[in-house]
């Protein structure tokens, strides 16, 4: 499936025996479409997220989640007289590729929704572009607050009234990792980041809370994103005798960072935050990751009976790809959307003629997903404020606590 952007109109539509008829049905992977050929009408709900490089293994599992919610939606006929169908376009991670995403999906007047971004930097340059063609957006992982509530978080203005998420903040995943760390005995941090968006404001609402709670920040480096050697900063950290290296970025430069600083002697938990969750952050740490920590957000999926009944069916469907950190949260996203749908299509002439009233209808969206309680305050703003430590324990992420910040 990599190397592919899947176009509504290039999804084969393939009978109704061959799609989900709801969670953990077992049947053979169809691509989006209607169920019997009754629609009439078609909509598209477009993906924006990295389908190819480095952080391609969660991008596929935000396109695949889509894709069985839409799957879902026309076997049920949840919208009579209309078929739902995929429109995926890769970012490739990069600010100025999700624009031009962003460009094409919006000039698609079948185009009535989108699922995106993985990233808080990719998505500042799409959300401009979405809101002025009153396309809804809903993230299934971006997680700085400036999005939702602009530059200035100690008064709050909502920018984009087209943009929703549902996972949450770092202004709340931040401090909820430092006050695990402290509460843990740890009082020497050393923190580290990438300069992107997300990482570096992850890191500081880190630093932030953790010098509030009476830790200590020994060491504050940066790095670039297209770093390999990290060798200045961990002989800068370790002079330092940090207790645990908290780093903003991805697991592409984490999981190296977590090695060399094990390998140069500095051997002590590298922790991140939901950027880093993923297996592949493991296979690139090596033997020495155990014991490394990072945050993710909500409580952990298999936890969930609806989680649960997610992952039977993402299984079931047969994709290639795993659906890694995001898929349930891209699951819970397209499925938001489709339930503003529900009541903006059925008195629509056409999908663009429904476009703003989909923005509309957002705010009332509410229902158990598979990531727990979906819905948005008045900032668009998951309501769910849940996270989720985990530890790497034999080579193997494993829940360790979960809770929200107090």
């Amino acid at each position: 499936m990599r190397n592919k952007k899947l176009l509504g109109g290039a999804v084969a539509l393939l009978s109704a025996s061959m799609l989900f008829a709801g969670c953990g049905s077992r049947s053979e992977p169809a691509a989006s479409g209607s169920a019997g050929g009754a629609a009439t009408k078609v909509a598209k709900i477009g993906v924006i997220a990295p389908l190819t490089g480095d952080l391609s293994v969660m991008g596929l599992g935000i396109k695949n989640s889509v894709d069985l919610a839409i799957r879902q939606a026309n076997e049920s006929n949840a919208i009579p007289g209309w078929k739902l169908e995929l429109a995926a376009e890769d970012d490739t991670a990069t600010p100025d590729v999700g624009a031009n995403a962003a460009t094409k999906l919006a000039a698609d007047k079948d185009v009535v929704g989108v699922v995106g971004t993985l990233n808080s930097g990719v998505a500042q340059s799409v959300q401009p572009i979405l809101n002025s063609a009153n396309i809804v957006m809903v993230s299934p992982a971006n997680t700085s607050p400036n999005l939702t509530q602009g530059a200035d978080l100690a008064n709050p203005k909502r920018t984009y009234p087209n943009y929703f998420r549902v996972c949450t903040t770092d202004s709340i995943q931040g401090p909820f990792a430092a006050q695990y760390l402290f509460e843990s005995g740890v009082k020497k941090l050393a923190v580290v980041n990438d300069k992107k968006p997300y990482g570096q404001g992850l890191a500081e609402a880190v630093a932030t809370k953790f010098k509030e709670l009476g830790g200590e920040v020994v060491s504050n480096q940066t790095v670039n994103k297209d770093d390999d050697d990290f060798s200045t900063v961990i002989d800068l950290m370790k002079a330092k005798n940090p207790e645990v290296v908290y780093f903003g970025t991805e697991f592409q430069l984490a999981g190296p960072m977590s090695k060399q600083m094990k390998d140069k002697g500095l051997a002590v938990p590298l922790m991140g935050g939901d950027g880093i969750f993923d297996q592949k952050f493991v296979d690139l740490a090596g033997a020495k990751s155990n014991g490394d920590l990072a945050t993710s957000v909500g409580a952990p999926i298999e936890s969930l009976a609806s989680g649960k009944s997610f992952v039977e069916a993402y299984k079931a469907a047969g994709f290639s790809d795993g659906f890694s950190a995001y898929g349930a949260y891209a699951y819970d996203a397209a499925n938001a959307i489709i339930a503003s749908l529900k009541k903006s299509l059925p008195s629509a002439s056409d999908a663009s003629s429904a476009r703003q009233a989909t923005i509309d209808g957002m705010a009332a969206v509410s229902f158990d997903g598979a990531t727990g309680k979906v819905g948005f305050d008045e900032f668009g703003d998951a309501i769910t404020k849940t996270l989720t430590v985990y530890e790497v324990q034999e080579l193997k992420w494993v829940a360790k606590k979960t809770g929200e910040l107090k």
